[in-house]
């Protein structure tokens, strides 16, 4: 009898996790979306916006796509988790966290947060917001030409402005306005039969009788930029008689190159294209075995360490440079004091405690940023069971009201790279990452992010790098499996006391007020 009950009941309990398995998997797949947001509420906000974009077309019926609309931008920054969270499915199915971010702070300080975040927020805004961010319609059968973009002039220089016309029915006179905020306008020479107005200052105005002159004129028109700020903008409004339009002349300083002289073009010389970075803390002997794995495959390779270990051992070498930081300063101040030294094209980062292998081919990296406009590539890691990981995960940010935006990141990539089969274009890869080195400067690494971190670098970088991944390009990690036969060192004890204790600011505190995040969702 308890031979026939133990199988029947072995079956009952498996039966019941494939069914919570099925039904599971069942509600994930019917969801267009892992995005969670209020779609009924969101659709009614954009049919107001459509019935008043014009009064006089608000009366003529329409009927909305839900599938196209809800796809339109929209404040459905909603902090909600999805899916079933059961022990071991979610090793069968994705499920998505979501963390409020603000319960990182005492419900006592929250409020005084909320209106320094707030504080903070119009600042950033005032001083990143320029005219050419206004959107500008041209209006239909406007007579007036224009450029529309691509009109630049450096700061207190001066430009003719390209492409001025009008095309105006016949008339006795002819007649064009032209204003600016920032600088002055003028006439680099004078047409016969043009009358001007205003030349030298924000308000310029041109007529004549006959249309040709005024448009030869209008070739010669100029802008003086008056106000200096290093890159901001001009809207300049231009006007006939019932037509008025605006175009946006760019005030900057041209952005200058950044060369890198890495000698004869052939095969890639790794040593002058690329610096090995690294962050190490106790585990000097992580750190001497990555040193050995690195010189058998790439012997005159530069390697820059930082080091807040509290009594610091001497690293010396070849190719080695070793920089001693205050005690327990932090990982991404170790980033970027690394990063600070780095003199060549490329950066690789690598954790103390990963090894070079085989297939840790570095060319291969760089061919990849060499041949394309990405500006960062990752590779993958090996652990020692033989499993492989590349870390691929995309970002986007869900704009929110007054509680902030909602960042969703989910496992995955956008599309595959042509001419390199095993890599693909992403937004955030693994700890083990070739860059280019001012692109990473760029961005930077916080150092108020002393122990737990790496995500936050591509919150950062979202919008201006350009990440892929390649899985074909692989480092192997040190083990860290523990056997109760085998003792812990003791530098593994102080790292590990270390590494995971708790730091200040939360991680979620940060991403709440630096990123004015609500809500952080993430897919398992």
């Amino acid at each position: 009898m308890r031979t026939v009950r133990k199988p029947l009941l072995f079956a009952i309990l498996v039966s019941v996790v494939l069914v919570l398995a099925l039904i599971h998997m069942w509600s994930t797949c019917v969801s267009t979306t892992v995005d969670v947001w209020q779609r009924h509420d969101l659709l009614e906000k954009h049919t107001d916006q459509l019935r008043q974009a014009d009064p006089q077309l608000s009366a003529i019926p329409f009927h909305v796509r839900e599938g196209v609309a809800s796809l339109l931008g929209r404040n459905g920054c909603v902090c909600e988790s999805q899916g079933v969270h059961l022990p071991y499915l979610q090793m069968l199915t994705s499920w998505v966290s979501a963390q409020p971010l603000h319960t990182a702070f005492q419900a006592s300080e929250l409020e005084e947060v909320r209106r320094r975040r707030d504080q903070e927020f119009k600042s950033f805004q005032s001083r990143s917001y320029t005219p050419a961010d206004t959107l500008i319609t041209a209006e239909a059968n406007n007579p007036l030409q224009y450029p529309t973009q691509g009109v630049e002039v450096r700061p207190m220089k001066t430009i003719i402005i390209p492409g001025l016309a009008l095309h105006a029915p016949p008339r006795d006179r002819y007649s064009i306005n032209l204003t600016a905020t920032l600088g002055t306008l003028n006439v680099a020479a004078e047409v016969q039969g043009v009358q001007i107005r205003g030349d030298g200052k924000m308000h310029m105005s041109l007529s004549s009788d006959v249309l040709t002159n005024l448009n030869r004129q209008l070739q010669f028109v100029t802008y003086t930029n008056t106000v200096f700020h290093p890159s901001t903008a001009d809207a300049v409004h231009v006007e006939t008689e019932g037509h008025g339009a605006n175009f946006i002349i760019k005030v900057r300083h041209g952005v200058r190159p950044k060369l890198y002289n890495t000698g004869p073009q052939g095969e890639y010389n790794i040593s002058t294209l690329v610096t090995i970075l690294t962050k190490t803390f106790l585990r000097y002997d992580k750190l001497q075995n990555l040193i050995d794995s690195v010189r058998k495959f790439y012997p005159t390779v530069t390697i820059i360490i930082a080091d807040d270990s509290k009594n610091p051992q001497t690293i010396s070498g070849p190719y080695i440079e070793h920089y001693i930081m205050p005690f327990g300063k932090g990982w991404f101040a170790g980033r970027n004091l690394a990063l600070s030294q780095a003199t060549t094209k490329y950066v690789l980062w690598v954790d103390d405690d990963f090894i070079f292998t085989s297939s840790t081919k570095l060319e291969k990296l760089v061919d990849v940023l060499e041949r394309t406009t990405l500006d960062l590539v990752g590779g993958a890691v090996r652990e020692v069971t033989g499993y492989t990981s590349s870390y691929r995960h995309t970002m986007s940010v869900e704009p929110g009201e007054e509680d902030g935006d909602c960042l969703h990141i989910r496992r995955g990539f956008y599309h595959g790279i042509q001419g390199f089969p095993n890599c693909v274009v992403t937004d955030g890869v693994i700890n083990f990452f070739l860059a280019r080195t001012d692109k990473l400067q760029q961005v930077g690494f916080d150092p108020q992010l002393n122990r737990v971190a790496h995500l936050e670098f591509f919150i950062e970088g979202l919008g201006s790098l350009h990440v892929g991944s390649c899985d074909d390009v692989i480092v192997g990690h040190a083990s860290k499996i523990k056997v109760p036969w085998v003792a812990q060192s003791e530098s593994d004890k102080a790292y590990a006391s270390f590494r995971y204790a708790a730091t200040s600011p939360s991680r979620f505190g940060l991403m709440y007020f630096k990123y004015r995040l609500q809500c952080l969702t993430h897919s398992n």
